[in-house]
């Protein structure tokens, strides 16, 4: 029943859309509406707001870190096992992409599966972040970042924390990430995928 909880608490956190709160508390349109329609911080950067998509980046990355964290923190005083802290990792990924606050409307999941990541472990995060950047900064699209992250992902784990269920979880996290992108690999496949910054 414990382990319900935290799980549940996990999903009700990963439910909160930044985007959609920074976008409200700013007076700018929601994300939903207008360019890929996707509630990101990529989406929200269209509005020409830079602050409100950082914020939407800190935001949904710190409810996964936080998640992630705090069940590492309190497991052991409720005498649940550790794989408590992967099930909270997918519970408030998946509470992002199908957030019960939005009508199970989602955002992607990028920012989310870096704080997660990180809270895992931070040298797997930070390993993720800067593929990332790399790709980001060489390409200029964003969603090539992220499923080139989501693809190298699961080695890093692997390679950094074995080849056990913790990345047998962030493998998981990157196909479901992989699967929320499948519009943007038809776009990316025909060259109609947008550049980071642009207005659509």
């Amino acid at each position: 029943m414990t382990s319900l909880l935290f799980i549940a608490v996990a999903y009700l956190l990963g439910s909160l859309s930044f985007a959609v709160i920074v976008s409200r508390a700013m007076g700018l349109p929601d994300p939903r509406s207008f360019g890929s329609g996707n509630p990101g911080a990529t989406n929200v950067l269209r509005t020409g707001r830079k602050a409100a998509a950082v914020l939407t980046l800190f935001g949904d990355a710190l409810k996964g870190w936080v998640a992630v964290v705090l069940a590492r923190a309190l497991a052991p005083q409720f005498g649940l096992v550790e794989d408590i802290v992967l099930l909270c990792a997918l519970a408030v990924f998946i509470g992002h992409l199908f957030p019960v606050f939005f009508r199970f409307q989602g955002g992607k999941g990028v920012a989310t599966a870096l704080g997660v990541l990180v809270g895992l472990n931070p040298w797997l995060g930070l390993a993720c972040l800067a593929t990332w950047l790399f790709m980001a900064g060489v390409f200029r699209i964003s969603s090539l970042a992220a499923l080139t992250t989501a693809v190298l992902a699961p080695v890093y784990a692997g390679l950094l924390m074995g080849w056990g269920n913790t990345a047998i979880t962030v493998l998981v996290i990157a196909l479901l990430l992989v699967y929320r992108h499948k519009s943007n690999l038809i776009k990316l496949v025909t060259g109609r995928e947008t550049r980071i910054g642009a207005h659509k």
